[in-house]
């Protein structure tokens, strides 16, 4: 009995096994038997296949039909005027050569059938530098139709050219060109076309853009025809547009210029007696306004002509070194009014009815108190004198006043000094300063960024607006 019943098991388990099999072993077949069809219809169309000759030789033109997919966008150099840019670069052309007939329309195929067959020979006319990836394989895609149409796509890095003009600069936007076509074939034999037209053949991706100091705000595509010796070969051209964020050079040179203009005229305030802090007001702001633009021209290459920014930090050096000359001036009429100053304080302490050399010749019944004095005079008038030249106007007038009195004069004499050329006064120069540089400082400024932020930028022959 227990034999019968494992014998029932078995015979169940082995009918239930039985379809399954054989719906295993019919896959396999069909995926075999695919396999041997789509192998045998490559060996064919490989067999007797010159890759060296391009497609329709002889009868009429190659057509390829291209596109471009940018995955990421930057950076942008603008020491060296390139830019950096990764694409999906796709190319299309009909070979009929490679019809087919099979299960299939299309035929996905490895990479390494792309040295076995003709495909186009394009360059990139203003590349500078283009990788190929190939981790962990070559990064390419090959799709064969029963028409025999094929894709060829790859993945590139290019390094390209950026021709800029940086008149505007940093207020500037340029339009950066790739331009790409046959190396050897003319259009009498290879012609570039854009498989979706020029307006949606070149895309971007949303997250593309790998830039810090500008904003890509579009691209278009294009086609040009160039003559050359060897015949007419066309170019196909992709234009991408930037404009430069501003934010940066704000920050790190507009605002450190404008403080140190503001800081230079603080000394306008000060006395102009202050000599020391003065010069150090104007000494150090030339020299700051001389490490700024250093600076701001390393970021940028050795063009011959000037550009926005050059001519703002031209202008602040300007207002800052008349600064300094303006103080030099001040300096030198003050000097003068203290000349001027001594001088009538003198005249007033020597008055000619009272010579001091005449009082030493008094009559012989003069007191000898009198004939002491001569002597003494002569060396208080001495020290006064050199007191005098080193003090200010007030006891300048209160020595005169005592002198002159001591002298026999009057207080009538000393008053012959101008009260307005004092010592501690403020200069007429400094005070139209105050007013004139802050004036126009502010008027240049206006219509600085008033030009520069309204200009709307022209880049190849294409308008965009900021």
């Amino acid at each position: 009995m227990g034999r019968l019943v494992v014998y029932l098991l078995l015979l169940c388990g082995f009918r239930e096994s039985m379809p399954l099999s054989s719906t295993e072993a019919q896959k396999e077949v069909t995926v075999n038997d695919n396999s041997t069809v789509f192998t045998r219809i490559l060996d064919g169309l490989l067999d007797g296949y010159d890759n060296r000759l391009r497609p329709g030789l002889g009868e009429n033109v190659t057509e390829i039909k291209t596109n471009i997919f940018v995955t990421s966008f930057g950076p942008v150099s603008d020491t060296e005027m390139e830019y950096t840019i990764d694409v999906f670069f796709r190319q299309s052309w009909k070979d009929e050569r490679l019809c087919f007939k099979g299960p299939m329309e299309m035929l996905p195929l490895n990479n390494l059938l792309a040295s076995n067959i003709w495909t186009p020979d394009t360059f990139f006319l203003n590349g500078k530098k283009s990788i190929a990836h190939n981790m962990t394989t070559p990064n390419k895609l090959l799709r064969l139709q029963d028409d025999g149409t094929l894709l060829y796509t790859m993945r590139l890095t290019i390094s390209a050219e950026c021709p800029m003009q940086l008149e505007d600069f940093p207020m500037d936007a340029h339009a950066c060109p790739l331009k790409f076509g046959s190396y050897a074939y003319p259009v009498s034999e290879v012609v570039y076309t854009w498989t979706q037209g020029a307006a949606k053949s070149v895309v971007v991706a949303e997250d593309g853009s790998r830039l810090n100091q500008y904003h890509l705000i579009g691209q278009t595509a294009g086609t040009e025809d160039i003559n050359t010796s060897r015949g007419q070969y066309t170019v196909m051209m992709a234009h991408f547009y930037l404009k430069r964020k501003i934010g940066y050079f704000v920050i790190q040179t507009y605002m450190p210029c404008f403080m140190t203009v503001i800081l230079s005229q603080v000394s306008f305030w000060l006395n102009r007696e202050s000599v020391p802090a003065r010069t150090v007001f104007g000494v150090t702001t030339v020299l700051t306004m001389t490490t700024l633009s250093i600076s701001a021209r390393n970021s940028l290459p050795k063009v011959a002509y000037a550009t926005a920014m050059d001519w703002f930090i031209a202008v602040c050096y300007a207002f800052v070194f008349s600064a300094l000359i303006e103080f030099a001036t001040v300096n030198y009429f003050t000097k003068r009014s203290w000349a001027w100053d001594g001088k009538k304080a003198l005249e007033a302490q020597h008055p000619k009815k009272r010579d001091p050399m005449v009082l030493s010749k008094k009559p012989n019944n003069a007191c000898s108190a009198g004939v002491n004095y001569t002597p003494n005079l002569t060396k208080d008038l001495s020290a006064t004198i050199s007191t005098i030249s080193n003090t200010t106007s007030v006891q300048l007038r209160s020595v005169g006043i005592g002198v002159g009195v001591g002298m026999g004069g009057s207080a009538s004499d000393v008053r012959a000094l101008d009260p307005k050329k004092t010592y501690n006064s403020v200069s007429k120069i400094d005070k139209m300063s105050r007013i004139v540089f802050p004036v126009l400082f502010g008027t240049f400024n206006l219509v600085y960024w008033a030009t520069y932020l309204n200009r709307e930028p022209v880049v190849e022959g294409v308008l965009t607006s900021t």
